[in-house]
């Protein structure tokens, strides 16, 4: 399975935005999530020849600017597509995708979107002492699961333990995406590159708000395992 990374804060081309949040295209027809602006995300997707027409589907992890900024611009574009949101989303954001011509379809508990395409449903954390709600994707592939995450808002570790419990018996082969550790202590830190380990994560690409000495550390540990996750990429699963 293909995955092109549309949007982030690094890239190693000229001519690509790079800014706060990410994007990812899971073949022609899935994107999750838009980044933080609907201008600079189509003009990757140009630069980068995506069809746009090709997009159905898109799955937004949770309801922040970073993550949401690109769908408007983009839903103008795509016409009556389906966007999976949480059901915990601000009625603001379903009311606006509604307007756009969308289809929203909340999701609850973990929902095959495409064959090999899941988004995991609704996982509850806290963000600044308020509750927030916020789903990762995962691709079954013949290597094994491949996890995307947004923000990681309710916690890297917990978001990869349900996926196993959902998925019993699968390896994970990969999970990438911001897993927001920029303000975690070093010690905590380790503690979590400790529990991909133990979880048998067999390749890790952290970015985003991941922070860069976590980063540093999955590298260290992770190795050649390590994947490097730059606007323009593509990553095949």
């Amino acid at each position: 399975m293909k995955i092109r990374i549309i949007f982030d804060k690094d890239t190693g081309r000229r001519g690509l935005n790079t800014g706060w949040g990410v994007s990812f295209l899971i073949g022609d027809s899935v994107l999750f999530d838009t980044g933080e602006k609907g201008g600079w995300l189509l003009d990757n997707m140009e630069n980068l020849g995506v069809n746009i027409k090709k997009i159905k589907k898109i799955v937004i992890s949770h309801d922040h600017w970073d993550h949401t900024g690109g769908l408007w611009e983009l839903l103008k574009k795509t016409g009556g597509v389906s966007v999976y949101s949480c059901r915990g989303f601000s009625e603001e954001f379903k009311d606006r995708v509604r307007k756009l011509g969308a289809e929203l379809i909340e999701s609850d508990t973990v929902n095959e979107i495409e064959s090999g395409v899941f988004v995991t449903g609704q996982i509850k954390g806290r963000y600044k002492e308020e509750y927030i709600f916020e789903q990762a994707l995962v691709m079954k592939t013949d290597n094994g699961l491949t996890i995307a995450t947004g923000c990681s808002h309710p916690g890297i570790v917990k978001i990869i333990e349900k996926v196993k419990g959902d998925f019993p018996g699968d390896k994970i082969w990969m999970v990438f995406g911001g897993f927001h550790l920029m303000n975690k202590e070093r010690r905590e830190i380790k503690l979590i590159v400790d529990n991909f380990i133990k979880m048998d994560v067999v390749n890790a690409g952290p970015t985003h708000c991941t922070g860069y000495d976590a980063q540093e550390e999955f590298k260290r540990v992770y190795k050649d395992k390590y994947i490097a996750i730059k606007v323009g990429d593509t990553i095949e699963v």
